[in-house]
């Protein structure tokens, strides 16, 4: 357990910090998986008017420093590599 006031301080900020980012992380996660979920189903359409919504949030994920910058634009390029794939091949 910390016993000075700073180290207290540090605790409290560090549990803050780690909720924002878990929750930053499921966000992002979950668009992701919803975006492949929509293609498995054929439904190419859907998939890309997500295209935004997962773009904002691994942008913000970056900028937060959840994940960095080539994470989030890698993410960003198989995603739209998959979407733009399974919506020529209908």
């Amino acid at each position: 357990m910390p016993i000075t006031k700073a180290a207290k301080k540090s605790v409290r900020q560090d549990e803050k910090k780690r909720k924002r980012n878990t929750l930053c992380k499921k966000t992002m996660r979950g668009l992701l998986k919803e975006a492949k979920t929509l293609i498995v189903k054929k439904k190419a359409e859907a998939a890309k008017e997500l295209l935004p919504k997962i773009y904002k949030s691994l942008d913000k994920a970056a900028k937060k420093g959840v994940i960095k910058k080539n994470t989030a634009s890698r993410k960003k390029a198989r995603i739209t590599k998959l979407i733009n794939i399974k919506a020529a091949t209908k």
